[in-house]
């Protein structure tokens, strides 16, 4: 499921990994490159909405 929402990423460097950061929900996630700490944030916000709308269907 792809989801296309507007939204801003904080990206730094930091002892050698990049961070990424989702101003919005605050989930973060790191990488050694800045496209591996983007991918993996990617990854951490689809993991999150899935768990929220697997618990918002169990109700």
């Amino acid at each position: 499921m792809t989801k296309t929402i507007s939204q801003s990423i904080k990206l730094t460097h930091e002892d050698d990994q990049w961070v990424a950061v989702d101003d919005e929900t605050g989930i973060a996630s790191q990488g050694d490159t800045r496209k591996e700490a983007l991918l993996n944030l990617d990854e951490a916000l689809e993991l999150t909405w899935k768990a929220r709308e697997s618990k918002s269907e169990a109700k």
